[in-house]
């Protein structure tokens, strides 16, 4: 077990498989902690994948969806890896430091898109891919007080823009500070050595004492982000293209060719969409995934559920666009229990939503 392993255990943690706290026993007051003050949750298992060389840029640019090669040192920006089809394969977070371009992918996925990065590979490509999700560790603050303790660890870190990010050295060794799309409040990744993470936990917390601060686990963190709308899980996967789970806003229509480009343009151009994501009000807790119906007819699927620390029923579903209305009536799973939906979630088009703002939207 590692330092920081032992190190929330200390703190009261449950630990999953992968030593990533599930809750540190009391899931109400990180609950409550994450609306009113902030939370420190560890994040590691995100994969964090450092390219270098001349092509660190234009090989995930030609790969992915968004703009890459625009990037300048301190910017940032989400990108999705999709396949010929335009189906979703891996979802990372991009920035741009001194070294190349480091890629923070979805949980558990950095090994598989370390080694999808190096298939890619052409012949005369210059750039090396080095996986360093275990020499680092990640971690994550949530939350209206999250920034507090970002300046006080950092004040030229806590003015960045949402994805831009620095680096600085201290006396834990190099840190990398980064601003993401919120799903709580403020939304800060934090990257560090992995033999001082413990320590940078600790000071974390430290500092963040007089912000209501808490440790919080990864429950807490799936009720926030489904709440919010965030996709992750079966709504990343090759079952769905990028525009139909909310993130248009991590599309550029403007770059050139990239690996499922052509489906995606046609999509955008004709404004039309055969699905999209929604937030989903449960009248009782239905376990994802399950069928969702509409007039007797299959709507979609419900793909993310939990009941939050209060209680709260919590779901996303895809849906077909002519059944994903707000407050449409639904009936989920096999027992067909009722449900509605609630809005539409992550970024979506204003001929979806009729908002012209909608693309825009955080999620």
């Amino acid at each position: 077990m590692t330092a920081l392993a032992q190190w929330h255990q200390s703190l009261g943690a449950r630990l999953a498989a992968d030593n990533i706290p599930l809750d540190y026993g009391e899931q109400s007051a990180e609950l409550a902690a994450a609306e009113n003050g902030a939370i420190l949750l560890d994040r590691s298992h995100e994969g964090r994948i450092l390219l270098r060389g001349r092509d660190c840029l234009s090989l995930p640019n030609r790969m992915s969806t968004n703009d890459l090669l625009s990037l300048s040192a301190g910017e940032g920006t989400p990108t999705i890896f999709t396949t010929a089809n335009a189906r979703i394969l891996f979802r990372a977070l991009c920035l741009r430091i001194d070294a190349g371009l480091l890629l923070i992918s979805e949980a558990g996925q950095g090994a598989a898109l370390a080694a999808y990065l190096r298939r890619s590979i052409f012949f005369g490509d210059q750039l090396t891919i080095e996986d360093q999700t275990g020499q680092t560790a990640q971690f994550a603050l949530h939350g209206s007080t999250a920034t507090e303790v970002v300046k006080a660890l950092s004040t030229e870190a806590s003015a960045l823009a949402v994805h831009g990010c620095l680096e600085i050295a201290s006396g834990l060794g190099k840190l990398t500070f980064a601003r993401r799309k919120p799903i709580c409040g403020h939304h800060w990744l934090l990257i560090c050595p992995a033999e001082s993470a413990s320590k940078l936990h600790k000071r974390l917390l430290q500092l963040g004492e007089a912000r209501h601060l808490l440790p919080a686990g990864s429950l807490t963190y799936n009720s926030l982000r489904i709440r919010s709308g965030r996709p992750a899980g079966l709504e990343l996967s090759a079952d769905y293209l990028p525009l139909e789970v909310g993130l248009w806003d991590e599309v550029s229509f403007n770059k050139g060719c990239y690996t499922g480009q052509e489906i995606i343009a046609r999509m955008e151009s004709r404004a039309r969409l055969a699905k999209t994501l929604v937030r989903v009000a449960l009248s009782v807790y239905v376990p994802a995934p399950a069928t969702v119906l509409v007039d007797g007819k299959v709507a979609g699927r419900l793909t993310s559920s939990a009941i939050a620390a209060n209680g709260e029923l919590l779901a996303l579903a895809v849906l077909r666009v002519a059944c994903a209305a707000p407050g449409t009536a639904l009936k989920v799973g096999e027992n067909e229990l009722a449900a509605r939906v609630i809005d539409y979630a992550g970024a979506q088009p204003s001929f979806i939503t009729g908002n012209t703002e909608s693309a825009a939207k955080t999620a």
